[in-house]
């Protein structure tokens, strides 16, 4: 019985984060949407940057860019931040984990590009420091987060905030989000 309490509760819990999250994410969706496009028309690309479940998010979306999610198509210029293991390490031994995206977005962004946080919290410093070091470079500095926003929200914009205090259901609404954002550059970009 308490198997089947928590199946229910999970479905209900996750349905009612979705409908919270599709009533409320439209403007900021089509603004993400509209900064990739422009981004991949001038040439730049997508950098993706997250901890733990995060990090795994950055690589499955940044695969769906390069290689495909759809459709065959041409490949969209997008990287994780998150697989070089050597880069990762290096910069958590020498400069503190806190630094280990802001100095890649340092090494390899350009103005126009747009790099991507993912944060359940909004509050990952190395986020935020990925972020700031963003704006700084030129690019735009997008995010998605939950839990009201956490600290993120001083700096991410488009901000994509998934209303919910549950890990689990950020992560699946990213997830989510992340799939409609590269079906969406997909067509805008008229690669199908």
């Amino acid at each position: 019985m308490k198997l089947k309490a928590l199946y229910a509760s999970e479905f209900e819990e996750h349905a009612a984060t979705m409908t919270a999250t599709r009533d409320l994410l439209l403007d900021p969706f089509i603004r993400l949407v509209g900064h990739g496009v422009t981004c991949i028309q001038g040439g730049g690309k997508i950098l993706f940057f997250g901890n733990g479940g995060s990090a795994a998010d950055c690589q499955h979306l940044a695969t769906e860019l390069t290689i495909r999610y759809k459709q065959d198509r041409q490949p969209i210029a997008a990287i994780a931040l998150t697989t070089d293991s050597s880069a990762l390490t290096a910069g958590g031994n020498d400069l503190g984990f806190d630094e280990i995206f802001a100095r890649q977005i340092e090494a390899l962004a350009k103005p126009g590009d747009l790099c991507i946080g993912i944060s359940t919290s909004g509050n990952s410093e190395n986020i935020i420091k990925g972020l700031m070091q963003a704006k700084k470079t030129g690019a735009t500095p997008a995010a998605l987060g939950g839990r009201g926003g956490g600290q993120m929200s001083v700096i991410a914009n488009p901000y994509l905030v998934v209303p919910s205090d549950t890990t689990a259901r950020i992560q699946e609404m990213h997830i989510m989000i992340g799939h409609m954002f590269c079906d969406a550059l997909e067509r805008e970009l008229e690669l199908v």
